[in-house]
C-alpha cells in the first residue's frame, strides 16, 4: 500500500513513522508547505519526498493522510475526494461550523471513505468503557466526568489559529463522550478563565475551562481541562452507573497524587504529552485506516462524527461567551 502524507510537523512526522512501521504499508510519500521540512522527515525515515500536495496526489498513492495545519484541512479533503482517494484527516475537519458542514455534504455525496482522527476511540480503556456501558453491567449511567489537562501550554502562534479551547482541546472529550455512551448532547453550560499567559486572552481564548453537558437520556457529563498541569498530561474519564463505576486512564502513570496517608498509588512516571499517553491508540488508529483503504473495515470515525463533536464545542464556546445554557438545536446540524 502506497500512502501520501501532507504535513511534516510534530504530529505529521509521528504519523509518517507510524505508517512506515505498518505491515500493510509499502511506501509513504511526504510533503509539507515547508518543502525542506518534508524532505528532512522523508530522509530521516527513509521515505519518499514530494515537493507539494499535487505531486503527492498524482504519485499513484492508494490513500492520503492529512496532518497539515487546520486551515488547510477542508481544501485537502476536497482534493482527495475529487481524486477518489481514501483519506485520513486529523481533527478538525475545518476551522468553522459552516465549512465543516460543506465538507460533510461533499464527502457524503461521494463514495470516498474519509476517516477523521479522534484517536481516543482506539484506546483500550475507552473501548472497554463503551462495552461496559452498552452491556448494561454498570446499570444506568447518571454522571460522567472527563478531563483533558495538558502539562504545558502550546506556543502563542498555535493558539492564534487553534479555534479556541473547546474546539481544539475538549473536542476530544466531546467525541469520546458520544463514543462511550452512544448518546447525544442536548444542552451545555460552559465557562472558562485565563490565569496564565496573557496571549490566550489576546486571542479571545482561555487556558482553563469547564462545561456541564446534558445527554438525551438525562445523563450529566462534567468536562474540564487546562493548559497548565505541570504534574503531567492527564486525560481521564469516570463513568458512574447505578450498578458500578469505572475510570479510564487511572493507572500508574496518572498525573495525580493522593492526599491520604500511606497511599502510594499511582507511583509511576506521569505522561508528559498526548503522544506519550496515546501512542498505542495512534498506531491502532492508522492500522484501522489501512483496513478502510483495503475495504475490509467501515470508517470508524466519520466526518459526521466530527461535525457532531464540533457542534458541541461551538455550543460550549457560545455558552462561555454569553454565560447561558445553550441548546444543541441552536447550533446548525
Amino acid at each position: 500500500m502506497r500512502i501520501g502524507l501532507v504535513g511534516a510537523g510534530r504530529i505529521g512526522a509521528f504519523h509518517a513513522a507510524t505508517l512506515n512501521g505498518l505491515a500493510a504499508v509499502d511506501q509513504v510519500v511526504v510533503a509539507d508547505a515547508d518543502a525542506s521540512r518534508a524532505e528532512m522527515v522523508a530522509k530521516d525515515l527513509g521515505l519518499e519526498f514530494a515537493p507539494g500536495v499535487d505531486e503527492v496526489l498524482g504519485s499513484g498513492i492508494d490513500a492520503f493522510v492529512i496532518a497539515a495545519a487546520t486551515a488547510a484541512h477542508a481544501e485537502l479533503i476536497g482534493k482527495a475526494v475529487a481524486a477518489g482517494i481514501p483519506t485520513f484527516c486529523e481533527k478538525p475537519v475545518a476551522l468553522d461550523l459552516a465549512e465543516t458542514q460543506k465538507v460533510v455534504a461533499l464527502v457524503e455525496a461521494s463514495e470516498v471513505p474519509v476517516h477523521i482522527g479522534f484517536q481516543r476511540r482506539f484506546d483500550l480503556g475507552y473501548q472497554s468503557a463503551r462495552e461496559q456501558v452498552a452491556s448494561g453491567t454498570l446499570g444506568f449511567i447518571h454522571h460522567i466526568r472527563a478531563n483533558t489537562n495538558d502539562a504545558f501550554p502550546p506556543p502563542a502562534e498555535y493558539i492564534a489559529t487553534s479555534g479556541g479551547f473547546f474546539r481544539d482541546c475538549t473536542v476530544h472529550d466531546f467525541d469520546i463522550l458520544r463514543f462511550v455512551t452512544g448518546g447525544e448532547v442536548v444542552s451545555v453550560f460552559a465557562t472558562g478563565a485565563n490565569r496564565g499567559e496573557p496571549f490566550f486572552g489576546e486571542y479571545g481564548d482561555v487556558d482553563a475551562a469547564a462545561a456541564l453537558l446534558t445527554l438525551d437520556d438525562g445523563t450529566f457529563a462534567a468536562v474540564s481541562g487546562t493548559r497548565y498541569n505541570a504534574a503531567g498530561h492527564d486525560v481521564r474519564m469516570e463513568v458512574l452507573g447505578s450498578l458500578g463505576s469505572i475510570a479510564v486512564g487511572l493507572d500508574e502513570h496518572t498525573a495525580l497524587k493522593s492526599a491520604e496517608a500511606g497511599v502510594t498509588f499511582p507511583g509511576g512516571e506521569p505522561h508528559a504529552t498526548f503522544m506519550d499517553r496515546f501512542r498505542p491508540a495512534y498506531v491502532a488508529e492508522l492500522t484501522a485506516f489501512t483496513e478502510v483503504v483495503a475495504g475490509t473495515r467501515e470508517v470508524p470515525c466519520t466526518v459526521r462524527d466530527a461535525l457532531q463533536a464540533f457542534r458541541i464545542a461551538d455550543a460550549c464556546e457560545l455558552s462561555r461567551r454569553e454565560q447561558r445554557v445553550v441548546l444543541l438545536e441552536e447550533i446548525g446540524a
